[in-house]
């Protein structure tokens, strides 16, 4: 038998075997509903048991997950883009032109759970893709660093990688989109929901530092030199206001 069976087992006759206050610490319910929910859950169809795990392993980790929120305990902050308006010469507009058809700076930010500006990383052309500018911030020496054990969370144009956290595609996200009508229906609209309500400060912050700094919502002046210092200097005030 494999180690992995071997603890899955242990695991598993860990709940079997413990009383309702050991259940509700690990599960945040007692055993009769735990079984109760397992047992709905195979009834219908809605999941089965695979190679590796059963559906009570599924429920129970699950259960631990939302629980303890185990899942973004080590999340450090969120990460995404965001146009800035630019001038640059005409040699340079079409790269910078983005889909609104006006010329901008493509700014990869991240910030923390206080809406503070951790890095910023300006310059990069308005058609540029998101995935391009973040591969670019990882790959510098003094670039984006995400310790060990960390990750940021980042909107579904990102595949999922090392210290990256995108929400499941395809799965109701947008915390518009769930009410009390509609509450998550299943883990991965719960999870996307915990996804948005954390992901949702990055939005905050842009809009915050938009409205405190209006340069950079209109048609600069500068040289492009002084634009990218510009966009890094309002970050900056930002997180002293």
């Amino acid at each position: 038998m494999l180690q992995r069976d071997r603890e899955r087992i242990a695991n598993l006759n860990n709940i079997y075997n413990c009383n309702d206050i050991e259940t509700i610490q690990m599960l945040q319910m007692r055993r009769a509903p735990f079984y109760a929910l397992v047992k709905t859950f195979k009834d219908r169809g809605l999941l089965t048991d695979s190679i590796h795990t059963s559906v009570e392993e599924q429920v129970a980790m699950f259960l631990h997950v939302v629980g303890h929120n185990q899942r973004f305990r080590d999340c450090i902050g969120a990460i995404d883009g965001t146009h800035v308006t630019a001038k640059v010469p005409r040699s340079m507009s079409a790269t910078f032109r983005r889909r609104k058809h006006y010329t901008s700076q493509n700014v990869l930010a991240v910030v923390d759970f206080n809406m503070r500006f951790t890095y910023v990383l300006p310059r990069w052309e308005g058609s540029a893709h998101d995935a391009s500018i973040l591969a670019d911030s990882l790959s510098r020496p003094d670039g984006l660093q995400i310790p060990d054990g960390k990750f940021y969370l980042r909107d579904a144009g990102y595949a999922c990688r090392p210290g990256i956290l995108p929400p499941f595609r395809k799965t109701r996200y947008h915390l518009n989109e769930v009410s009390a009508k509609h509450r998550p229906l299943n883990a991965r609209e719960l999870f996307n929901l915990r996804h948005s309500s954390l992901r949702v400060t990055i939005e905050r912050a842009f809009a915050a530092l938009k409205n405190m700094f209006k340069v950079l919502d209109h048609k600069p002046f500068h040289t492009f030199v002084t634009q990218v210092k510009l966009v890094l200097a309002c970050c900056i005030l930002h997180n002293w206001s």
